[in-house]
């Protein structure tokens, strides 16, 4: 017994050592050589390497490229990634509903978007809002709204509205299903209880849905956050990778990509993409502490 049992402990570490050493060559050690990186100067290629010790991250604090592109990433998630949540959750609990017909059709359509690679949306979007071949503007202009196109991705405002719709419709099909999963989870004995007290469908909503429904609703607002943080695929599609107008759409993960990769400033690039973790580990921490909080609370 005791023979099997070495065994099978020695079998079970071959089946998990693949994981580990794949995580110890492709994410540990980049992130600590990546570490390394953002402590000196260099192009990527040449031998010509220089220690700057903070040099790079102080940087960060007076490039206002940075400090545009994190405005930028909260501006575009604030107007993306609140409004798609709060529809997620008003069609998850419609969707709920027992005497919906047609139900689950809603739902893989709502989903659809979430299918498709968030570059190919990205491609979509560029081309419906085109300014000479956009659909949007020859729609505009046939129910007499516009006299003239508008170049809508060359305006500042419009082209982070843009990214953030492109955002919204992309993944508020994903939250739904979160969303969804949760209130299925509720017990349908308390909503039965509050009807027969006389509650209403509103009462019901606010009194028992979002209650219960707490920690999935932290939980979609967070990693719906750290998500928006990382925003790439969507902006620089609709920019054509080049932040335009004004980098008005420039997020961190673009920049940093366009540091490194195209100005072959990897040490500072490096510091950009450190930066980047802190903030998101940060948010990380305190959705854990709301999490475990919630958790208690219903214990």
């Amino acid at each position: 017994m005791v023979k099997g049992k070495i065994n099978r402990e020695k079998y079970g570490l071959l089946f998990i050592a693949p994981f580990f050493i794949t995580f110890l060559i492709f994410q540990l050690y980049p992130m600590i050589y990546s570490l390394y990186v953002s402590f000196i100067k260099w192009d990527g290629m040449s031998k010509n390497i220089k220690f700057v010790g903070l040099a790079n991250y102080s940087r960060l604090f007076a490039d206002p490229v940075f400090l545009k592109s994190i405005a930028n990433t909260w501006i575009m998630w604030l107007c993306g990634g609140i409004p798609q949540l709060i529809l997620a959750l008003i069609l998850a609990v419609a969707l709920n509903e027992a005497r919906l017909k047609g139900k689950d059709i809603f739902r893989a359509v709502y989903f659809f978007p979430n299918l498709v690679t968030a570059t190919s949306i990205g491609i979509l979007f560029a081309f419906l809002f085109d300014w000479q071949a956009g659909s949007v503007n020859k729609i505009l202009m046939n129910i007499h709204l516009i006299k003239e196109p508008i170049n809508f991705l060359m305006s500042e405002n419009y082209s982070r509205g843009i990214v953030s719709l492109t955002s919204f419709w992309m993944w508020f099909g994903y939250s739904m299903i979160i969303f969804m999963a949760g209130i299925k989870n509720i017990p349908e004995e308390l909503y039965e209880a509050a009807t027969v007290d006389g509650a209403s469908k509103t009462q019901r909503f606010w009194s028992i849905t979002i209650p219960l429904l707490r920690p999935t609703i932290l939980f979609s607002f967070i990693t719906s956050l750290i998500g928006g943080m990382q925003s790439f695929d969507i902006p620089y599609a609709l920019s054509k990778g080049s932040g335009d107008p004004n980098n008005a759409t420039m997020s961190m993960v673009m920049y940093l990509y366009r540091t490194a990769f195209v100005n072959n400033n990897y040490g500072y690039g490096a510091a950009v993409g450190y930066a980047l973790f802190i903030i998101i580990l940060v948010f990380a921490i305190i959705s854990f502490k709301f999490i475990n909080r919630n958790a208690d609370d219903y214990e």
